[in-house]
């Protein structure tokens, strides 16, 4: 009978140890056999179609971001008729369109010619919402896309390379501490990140400069076109390249990395905060799904619920790296543009406008890149897991 009974109790505590295991051996679903041996192509495909979609739904809240942080640096966002230039380009039967050009909450405050003038104050934006409202009245719906084109230009190969290397670096490293250095593995996801997107910025970054410039400044000729991707890093690189000599071209071609060092400076405490912060996270949700009940679903929503989370602490302690980093972009004098430093911009910055100031943006930031992280990341891994899956039935 003891005997019987110590043989029945070890059994259930082999049964129990065994649910245990496999109740854990899930989390996270990239780290498991499902997807760790999808290739690089298949890794490239699901992150590039992440960051197609999440540039197209969250751009409004970029270009309000950039142009609250460039009208903090002194970008003035002036009625087309403000100067004698523009009104000479607006002459003729454009003069009414331009007019309607203003908010219609505004009062007029004066009369110039056969046009009515609106106040300073109804082009000085107040908020996130106000930068929406007020570009949609006097620009046009379509600008709150402006920049996009040279956002998918940078997303998808940006996050094409970020993503992929990320898991691959992640699961080296993992490896590697697993056999030689046990104690560092909770650091793995904060170095692969950090190591990762620092390629992907150094890779990609003057396409970075010109959607940060396309998004600031705005065409005050109605008639004129704005000039895209190619035109705007033309005209970063024709105030130096204008007097032709060996050491202008050189610098011209440096203008188009101005601002590496705060895109970096940004970046990578952004990337060791995220992904910090998404891997236990996630781990923890996908923990509550067994390993026979996982699909998209779950795996959906467990990305999404620690992606959102880690974007959103991520954006909001990185805010004013990222003032800095558009102060940097922005400014039109090369030779200054030369010389800054991402140290001297945030002195600067705090000089001119203390802590409201190196928080500019930051509704629109963090209203943009939390779910923009979740829906980045959840589309990543929701794309491998069918990738797999499809293998797994076609073969």
């Amino acid at each position: 009978m003891a005997s019987e009974k110590i043989e029945r109790t070890a059994i259930e505590m082999n049964n129990a140890d065994t649910n245990s295991r496999e109740r854990s051996s899930l989390p996270p679903l990239q780290n498991s056999p499902n997807t760790q041996n999808l290739g690089i192509i298949e890794r490239t495909f699901s992150a590039a179609g992440a960051a197609f979609l999440s540039v197209i739904i969250a751009n409004p809240l970029d270009v309000a971001k950039t142009r609250l942080q460039a009208q903090a640096a002194g970008v003035a966002y002036s009625h087309p008729l403000s100067n004698m230039t523009s009104r000479m380009a607006c002459f003729g039967p454009n003069m009414m369109f331009a007019d309607l050009r203003c908010s219609p909450s505004c009062h007029r405050a004066g009369i110039q010619g056969t046009v009515s003038i609106c106040p300073p104050e109804c082009f000085r934006y107040k908020g996130t919402l106000d930068v929406i409202h007020k570009i949609i009245h006097q620009e046009g719906f379509a600008k709150l896309w402006r920049g996009t084109n040279a956002g998918l230009a940078l997303a998808v190969p940006t996050v094409g390379i970020y993503l992929p290397c990320y898991d691959i670096l992640r699961n080296w490293l993992e490896d590697f501490t697993a056999k030689n250095a046990p104690t560092t593995a909770p650091y793995v996801p904060l170095v692969a990140g950090s190591l990762a997107r620092s390629l992907a910025c150094a890779t990609c970054y003057p396409i970075e400069l010109a959607r940060t410039r396309m998004q600031a400044f705005k065409v005050t000729q109605i008639d004129k076109k704005p000039p895209g991707v190619f035109q705007t890093l033309l005209g970063v690189m024709s105030h130096v390249k204008s007097i032709n000599s060996p050491q202008n071209n050189l610098q011209g071609y440096r203008l188009l990395w101005t601002g590496m060092g705060a895109q970096l400076a940004r970046d990578v405490p952004f990337s060791a905060i995220c992904w910090s912060t998404l891997e236990p996270t996630r781990r923890k949700l996908l923990s509550f799904v067994r390993h026979d009940d996982a699909n998209a679903f779950s795996v959906l929503g467990a990305n999404f619920g620690a992606g959102f989370i880690a974007g959103t602490l991520a954006a909001g302690a990185t805010c004013p790296l990222d003032v800095a980093k558009t102060r940097r972009q922005i400014e039109k004098d090369p030779f200054k543009a030369l010389k800054m430093t991402t140290r001297q911009t945030l002195t600067e910055v705090w000089r001119d406008g203390g802590l409201k100031g190196l928080f500019a943006g930051f509704g629109p930031r963090v209203g943009r890149l939390g779910p923009s992280v979740g829906l980045v990341v959840s589309f990543y891994e929701v794309a491998k897991f069918v990738l797999h899956h499809h293998y797994n039935t076609s073969s």
